[in-house]
């Protein structure tokens, strides 16, 4: 992502908090993710997006300002943060609603998008959610998951999220699901699957699937 465009999107979370203004601007121009889904977009146009786990909408607002996306439906569990993106997207196609992934219905969408998220959740709400997305997304879904067999990677990867876990006070164990098992529906769905790596500059065990069709 070129800094102009991280700096651009920044700049609408003028009225949020210093921290989240930071957070905004150093996730677009540090995080491989909103690199790789960015340059996913260069190639093919998101179309309608569903961006699922969204928090303060960056990434979403950032799609629409390169003109990659048309509109952003974008869902969150944290009512601050979506009100930090509502406010962002004053003048943009985005609409940001406060709910649960696992409860609410994915909206209809040409690409769904999936970023550090289902490894958050219970393992059992996993595949519901996995199998509502490959239903509503009509043209692709991109997942930001962690990969539980990448060794090294993988072990460093757990302890951090279980030591971040004790930090917070959080309850729910860390579950990612096999690559394959996060495919499969997509398949079943006559989805094409690939999965690349999503790590650059950091020793995280995490890969981006991508399905399309």
């Amino acid at each position: 992502m070129s800094a102009t465009l991280a700096r651009e999107v920044a700049g609408l979370y003028a009225g949020a908090s210093r921290f989240a203004r930071g957070y905004v601007g150093g996730k677009l121009r540090g995080d491989p993710a909103s690199r790789a889904v960015l340059e996913r977009a260069a190639a093919r146009p998101f179309g309608v997006v569903a961006d699922l786990g969204c928090g303060r909408g960056q990434l979403g607002l950032a799609l629409l300002m390169a003109g990659r996306a048309q509109e952003v439906i974008g869902l969150d569990r944290d009512a601050r943060k979506i009100a930090e993106a509502e406010a962002a997207a004053a003048r943009l196609p985005a609409r940001f609603t406060a709910g649960d992934l696992t409860a609410d219905t994915v909206p209809d969408c040409d690409t769904a998008l999936l970023i550090d998220v289902l490894y958050q959740l219970p393992a059992e709400a996993q595949r519901p959610v996995l199998a509502a997305v490959a239903g509503r997304a009509r043209q692709r879904v991109l997942i930001r998951a962690f990969d539980p067999a990448r060794g090294w990677r993988s072990t460093f990867g757990l302890a951090m999220e279980r030591a971040g876990r004790l930090v917070r006070g959080d309850s729910n164990a860390i579950a990612p699901l096999p690559m394959e098992a996060l495919a499969a529906p997509f398949r079943a769905a006559g989805f094409a699957v690939s999965v690349t790596p999503c790590w650059e500059g950091t020793p995280l065990p995490n890969v981006l699937l991508v399905a399309e069709r």
